[in-house]
């Protein structure tokens, strides 16, 4: 008969409690995601073509419009996840008015004639984004036990991104419904299926996205606050960082925050230093020859592998640490946007597998980074741990679009998305010595 050793039995009851079923709050609270992002992204690829196609902006506005997203995402958020540390009234209300907000906020991109209107529109929905965000993954950790939170955060972005895949899908149908579909390869045909769209088409599918974002904020009705979470210990070990006990806040950092949670948040927070927002591969693609239709397959195509590996890539990160997990996105980061950079205009079907690429990044990187800052996080300090968190990598988010818009005005894509490339390798090489320097420790 075999020996059964403690060390046998524990590992028995680690496998035992990631096979468990996830709680009915994380279900929940993915599918008011799916709903929301069927909402969004039916907007978001379409909006920079709409910007600078129809209304006139410049590439250094939209960074603008989108930096200024951004930033406000970044105070609301930290806001938010610190005040639903602290009062008696919970995470949902935070979560609800969350949801409720961005419907307004697409409404009014939709009536927009000017693009100031498109900014408080913008401004609007991610106000609402900063409201929820912290609370709402505050919420997902609280629900489920440490080795879970890969699982968890891997569902929870699967169906946030299955929501964007549906969204452009929908938004791509109404384009091909509406329009037809223009003959892409052809910068200049390209451009004029833009500039041609009547601007009532553009009109139409915001406004459909916006009254689809009810369906996210009527599934809110039925998310209630938890008293889970239980004091798991945390999922393998990745040489690096220490491990530290989640579940007991620690004197020797800020806020009652462990130090390995910042030096956590200033790894991922440097990398978010490269990470200019998504809206310049869409644009690069409308230079490159694509019409509207295609540029939202391409959205399309990004978020189908999204959505297909988040899951199992938090899965793998509750297994085998969070670290090596990311670097590996970082790594594809990288090379996508090299290619970005310097892919030629006889070559742009390079763009399919570059977008399919950028999809495998986000899946490596997204929820598995939730989970690794919430292995970090005391119990009473989750909130504010998530709210820290989307402001800095917002505040470096925002400096990153900036400059991208200006260094494309100025220079060209070419640059732009070089800096992007160069800024990530940058942070590669500061984990590769972080790792090699505490080498006999711990990276959770």
């Amino acid at each position: 008969m075999k020996e059964v050793t403690p060390a046998t039995r524990r590992m028995s009851e680690a496998e035992s409690r990631q096979s468990r079923p996830l709680p009915r709050t994380v279900w929940l609270l993915s599918w008011v995601s799916f709903f929301a992002d069927v909402s969004g992204e039916m907007i978001y690829p379409l909006l920079p073509l709409f910007l600078v196609g129809v209304l006139g902006s410049s590439r250094t506005q939209l960074g603008m419009i989108e930096g200024a997203a951004v930033l406000l995402v970044a105070v609301m958020t930290a806001f938010a996840g610190v005040r639903s540390d602290r009062t008696g009234t919970g995470r949902v209300p935070w979560i609800r008015w969350g949801y409720g907000l961005p419907v307004l906020g697409k409404a009014t991109i939709a009536l927009a004639t000017v693009w100031p209107l498109v900014l408080f529109g913008r401004l609007l929905d991610r106000f609402g984004k900063g409201l929820r965000s912290a609370p709402r993954d505050a919420l997902i950790t609280d629900a489920v036990t440490a080795d879970q939170r890969g699982r968890a955060f891997g569902l929870h972005r699967a169906f946030d991104t299955a929501g964007a895949f549906v969204g452009v899908l929908l938004s791509a149908w109404l384009l091909w419904w509406l329009t037809g579909t223009p003959q892409q390869g052809d910068v200049a045909v390209a451009a004029s299926s833009v500039a041609q769209t009547p601007v009532w088409i553009y009109r139409a599918i915001f406004g459909v996205g916006a009254g689809l974002g009810l369906a996210a904020l009527i599934l809110t009705i039925f998310v209630h606050e938890s008293a889970g979470g239980s004091a798991a210990p945390p999922s393998p070990a990745t040489p690096g960082v220490a491990t530290p006990s989640t579940n007991a806040t620690s004197s020797t950092g800020w806020l009652a925050l462990p130090r390995s949670y910042w030096s956590v948040l200033m790894l991922l927070s440097l990398f978010s230093l490269a990470n200019s927002s998504d809206v310049f591969l869409l644009l690069r693609a409308s230079d490159l020859g694509y019409s509207p239709w295609s540029v939202v397959m391409l959205y399309a195509v990004y978020n189908l592998t999204y959505s297909a590996l988040a899951y199992p890539a938090g899965m793998l990160s509750d297994r085998l640490g969070r670290w090596g997990i990311i670097a590996i996105g970082w790594v594809i980061y990288a090379g996508v946007y090299v290619g970005f950079a310097f892919l030629p205009d006889t070559h742009a079907w390079g763009l399919w597998p570059l977008m399919a690429s950028y999809g495998v990044y986000m899946a490596l990187t997204d929820g598995v980074g939730k989970a690794l800052i919430a292995d970090h996080a005391p119990r009473a300090k989750r909130g504010t741990a998530m709210g820290i968190f989307y402001a800095v990598s917002g505040l470096m988010t925002l400096g990153a679009s900036v400059l991208a818009g200006i260094m494309w005005d100025r220079f060209g894509p070419t640059l732009a998305f070089s800096i992007g490339a160069g800024l990530s390798v940058l942070a590669l090489v500061v984990l590769a010595a972080l790792r090699w320097r505490t080498a006999f420790g711990a990276v959770q």
